[in-house]
């Protein structure tokens, strides 16, 4: 069963909850975004009220995946440009998607679903995103249209003595 794509869904208690669970259960999962398991929902929080204020204020849109039941199952984060010379691509946050959906192409889903709507944006001609080095993220984002076009090499430190590479990438839209 495919999910569901919405960009800017109401910010409901429902989907609030839904993104923090869903972060969490993705940190905790070892997935790359932003934390290190463990994690509870209480240290996820605080970036996701900053994601929300972002939200609120125009800089930060939601990409979210809903599954059959209407459970949160996926997420993207735009960051639009403000400066006037970088307005025509967006930065992509915080992309998930839920462990038990994983290994269904729901990844390849998002980003694709993220494309569309970036291209929908008014004056966006590329997306942008960082991942963290050392997971194979870098070949899963090639492999769906992006390209590397930059590399800080042990810039993320997962933990003493385990540094990542800070890996930028690119997806034209054209």
């Amino acid at each position: 069963m495919a999910l569901t794509f919405t960009l800017d869904p109401a910010v409901t208690p429902a989907l609030r909850d839904g993104v923090l669970d869903l972060w969490t259960d993705v940190s905790n999962a070892g997935g790359a975004v932003g934390f290190v398991p463990p994690v509870t929902r209480e240290a996820v929080r605080p970036e996701l009220v900053r994601h929300l204020a972002g939200m609120a204020e125009g800089r930060v849109r939601l990409l979210a995946g809903h599954d059959e039941d209407g459970r949160v199952a996926a997420t993207a984060f735009f960051g639009v440009n403000t400066h006037r010379l970088m307005t025509h691509w967006v930065w992509l946050h915080t992309v998930m998607v839920h462990p038990r959906h994983q290994g269904r192409g729901y990844g390849r889903d998002l980003l694709a679903a993220a494309a569309d709507a970036a291209r929908r944006l008014d004056g966006v001609e590329a997306i942008r995103l960082t991942c963290r080095g050392g997971l194979g993220l870098e070949r899963f984002y090639g492999s769906c249209g992006y390209k590397e076009v930059g590399r800080v090499p042990g810039a993320i430190r997962v933990a003493p003595g385990d540094d990542r590479d800070d890996v930028t990438m690119l997806q034209p839209l054209a």
